[in-house]
């Protein structure tokens, strides 16, 4: 499938190098790995990695740091990951690699009051449930009835136990938990935006993407961020992300919270296990402020993973 011309364009800017642009283009091609997250609610990643071996399946554990990250090389019938004993009963998460990355930048911990702004279908819920051990209060939020059923019976399956479910528009629930008093110390939007950076998985993003709709997120996510910030302790740490390359919902919703709060919010660096590159700070005929170099971009052709966008923003006060 070819990608639109307007698309195809605003990546030559963003990788203008022309051999890294061919690298992106060809990986595109590419079938996205088989990979799964141990659930250590229920499974230590070495029990799991023995069960899956039994059955024939040959894992690997890409990074040393994180064993509960596999990537399963065995070639299985479709939807074999999905139908095992294991992943009904919860030992395991199918998840992609670059999906699990911004709750190891956020990095949750027991007895933490934690808000997922926007959580279905519960993959990076159950992540942080994991982190946190079950132990404190974790917030999920979504709007869509039918997406929280989905995160219910996923939070289920997998032991989430701390976990509190709610339904509002981010925004709006933000502004009603600041009038009831509550505050948390972690917070993670994994924002609804173009999806540029699944192409590999998701096809359909070939034919849905449009410039308009990257606009319009844009205004949505500052909406979510600004809000965020508003109920986060002082020290506390909030970790926006995306799945996608648009600059305009990425290094320019940072810069938006940082001139709108000025020294209240700080961008701290992440540390990933996968390699990340810079956030930019020149955008067509937009300039961004220089702290966003500390935000990270992850493109397919670096990690063999999905594209994604992670900024981590500190309150100050």
């Amino acid at each position: 499938m070819e990608l639109k011309s307007l698309f195809a364009e605003r990546m030559q800017q963003l990788l203008p190098d022309k051999r890294d642009l061919q690298s992106y283009l060809e990986i595109l091609k590419e079938k996205p790995l088989k990979s799964i997250r141990c659930n250590t609610l229920k499974i230590s990643p070495e029990k799991l990695k023995k069960r899956l071996i039994k059955k024939g399946w040959k894992i690997r554990q890409p990074f040393q740091t994180n064993p509960e990250i596999m990537i399963i090389e065995s070639n299985l019938e479709p939807g074999e990951i999905g139908r095992s004993l294991e992943h009904l009963l919860g030992y395991y998460y199918v998840q992609e690699i670059a999906s699990m990355l911004p709750v190891l930048a956020l990095e949750p911990e027991p007895d933490q009051v934690v808000l997922d702004l926007a959580a279905s279908p519960g993959s990076k819920t159950t992540q942080i449930a994991a982190k946190m051990k079950n132990r404190g209060t974790l917030i999920a939020n979504e709007i869509s009835l039918g997406r929280i059923k989905i995160l219910a019976s996923n939070t289920e399956r997998c032991g989430v136990t701390n976990m509190i479910i709610t339904k509002k528009e981010g925004a709006a629930l933000c502004m009603k938990l600041k009038k009831l008093g509550f505050a948390f110390d972690k917070i993670l939007i994994d924002a609804p935006c173009s999806g540029e950076g699944t192409l590999r998985s998701t096809p359909l993003t070939y034919k849905m993407w449009n410039i308009h709709t990257v606009r319009k997120l844009s205004s949505i996510q500052k909406n979510l961020v600004i809000n965020a910030l508003e109920i986060l302790n002082p020290g506390g740490e909030l970790i926006y992300s995306t799945c996608t390359h648009a600059p305009e919902e990425n290094e320019e919703v940072i810069d938006f919270i940082l001139k709108k709060f000025g020294d209240k919010v700080k961008i701290e660096e992440t540390k990933l296990p996968v390699k990340c590159r810079k956030g930019i700070t020149k955008w067509q005929d937009k300039e961004y402020s220089q702290e966003v170099k500390k935000c990270a971009r992850i493109y397919p052709q670096d990690n063999d993973t999905e594209g994604f966008f992670i900024a981590k923003l500190r309150r100050m006060e």
